[in-house]
């Protein structure tokens, strides 16, 4: 069973920050591009890239994410000698079981599935980034630079650089200092969250640091330091394509709103599919008076009013007389006749009531969703959700 590369996915995050849209499920699997999830996106790159044996974490309202994940086969994950694997949190006979109490805890409480596959080399990623990725190539990088680990970066602005982990490169091309969200940044390569390690040195940095009181069990603030300090070769693999991360509203409603431009991220690419669970639903309807401008609208919508820079998700409506204006509509939202929704995200199976008003464009700023509605509410005639909501119900709607 041993394999070159194992992959384990880390998707037991709350999402706290994309708030009522993370309060029944895990952010990995918030709905995403109008047919997709947000793990979707990592899954396929590792069915791409070749790797066939993913470890997926979850631990924060994994049902959905369990469920949806299934045995794998959407991403031609269901192999025999391999597949796709959900690791829960568990506890032993005798010992004391915990939850994940850090990424590198995570990795730590799954040695033993790892080790059945006793693989060269550990691919460790998230499961909250909207992006194409060839893993093959980073860790092919890692190889040839002989590294115990490579790290993922991107270049950003020196103003966003400190909201990043920042990576500051010597001159012979290793990484040699690694900052957290620095006031004043040295550089502008920042981590993306995705590592190569060799699996023994990753191993033995696992065991030590879970020895550490001290230790908060995280990758940036324990394990890439103690493996800088120890002198360890850390490498950096420069990404230059899309990437974001959709842990905010802003974040989220940006990246949807990238799906309608196929240069920023191709969604066509036939030698790089991005594959998902699709339901099985009739053929999207367009009424006879329907408008749709410059938008996605996937299986199982009906529309019959005014779509416009959007992201309709399956099972989504749009009555006569409504209006969509730059706004995601999750799978099942409803806009009834004469509701207007704009610069807002609609969550699963929320109902605009007739008349209601959801959002407003923003005053002179690009980007950034307005509104956040959802999931499951169901917003009554004339009600009106300002601009900036990031949370509300409709018992708040009413007050």
């Amino acid at each position: 069973m041993k394999k070159q590369c194992v992959a384990m996915l880390l998707a037991g995050g709350q999402g706290s920050r994309l708030y009522a849209l993370t309060s029944r499920e895990a952010k990995p699997s918030v709905p995403f591009g109008g047919k997709y999830r947000i793990i979707d996106f990592p899954l396929s790159n590792c069915a791409n890239s070749g790797i066939d044996t993913v470890g997926v974490l979850t631990q924060y309202r994994p049902m959905k994410l369990n469920s949806y994940i299934g045995s794998g086969q959407p991403w031609d994950l269901d192999c025999a000698d391999g597949g796709v694997y959900i690791l829960p949190p568990y506890q032993s006979a005798g010992e004391k079981g915990s939850w994940f109490s850090g990424t590198a805890n995570a990795i730590y409480q799954n040695l033993d599935f790892i080790s059945l596959y006793d693989p060269e080399y550990v691919l460790i990623l998230s499961g909250d980034h909207i992006y194409k990725m060839d893993y093959s190539q980073m860790i092919a990088e890692h190889e040839k630079a002989g590294a115990a680990c490579t790290i993922a970066v991107i270049q950003v602005s020196l103003e966003d650089a400190t909201r990043f982990g920042i990576m500051n490169v010597g001159e012979d091309g290793y990484i040699n200092e690694f900052e957290e969200k620095p006031k004043h940044p040295k550089s502008t390569l920042a981590s993306m969250g995705i590592y190569v390690f060799t699996w023994e040195k990753l191993r033995s940095y696992l065991i030590a640091d879970e020895a550490d009181p001290n230790s908060a069990k995280d990758f940036g603030k324990n394990i890439i330091p103690a493996m800088l300090c120890a002198g360890e070769k850390l490498w950096p693999y420069r990404f230059s394509g899309y990437w974001r991360d959709v842990g905010t509203i802003t974040s989220l409603w940006d990246a949807n709103m990238d799906m309608l431009s196929p240069d920023l991220i191709n969604l066509y690419d036939a030698d790089w599919p991005i594959c998902a669970r699709s339901p099985i639903l009739p053929p999207q309807y367009v009424g006879p008076d329907a408008e749709i401008i410059h938008s996605i609208v996937t299986e199982g919508s009906v529309v019959n009013g005014h779509v416009e820079n959007s992201v309709l998700s399956s099972g989504a409506e749009v009555e006569a007389g409504a209006t969509v204006y730059y706004s995601i509509l999750m799978p099942g939202a409803q806009v009834k006749s004469g509701a207007r929704v704009e610069y807002a995200i609609i969550g699963e199976n929320t109902v605009i009531e007739e008349t209601a008003a959801v959002g407003a464009a923003p005053d002179g700023s690009e980007g950034g969703g307005g509104a956040t509605c959802g999931p499951d509410l169901e917003f009554p005639a004339g009600a009106k959700v300002p601009a900036g909501a990031m949370v509300y119900t409709s018992e708040e709607v009413q007050k």
